[in-house]
């Protein structure tokens, strides 16, 4: 699997990781019927968990310092902080094609 598919998949697990604890936290607000806390927690973990597995594997092959790799993990429990990493993932992947050509 070349680097651009992991970092196409890296981003989509970003983005899907983010949205789900958005949706934690808005079962914490009231949001969300409490009925739903199993599914959307059983969701969220392994989301995350392939998210940080993601973010090394992407980090080590990118050759991205600690620094990089520790706000990717940062990001990962703030809210809103996906957006961010959203950002800077696709111009990584813009840098990427530019490279190529």
């Amino acid at each position: 699997m070349c680097i651009r598919d992991r970092l196409k998949y890296f981003r989509a697990i970003s983005l899907l990781e983010g949205l789900s604890f958005l949706a934690i936290l808005s079962i914490s607000f009231g949001l969300v019927s409490r009925d739903f806390v199993y599914q959307l927690g059983m969701a969220h973990g392994m989301l995350f968990m392939l998210y940080l597995f993601l973010s090394l594997i992407v980090s080590n092959k990118q050759q991205w310092s600690l620094l990089i790799w520790l706000s990717l993990f940062v990001a990962s429990i703030v809210p809103f902080a996906f957006i961010g990493v959203e950002i800077f993932l696709s111009r990584t992947a813009g840098n990427q094609k530019l490279a190529e050509a």
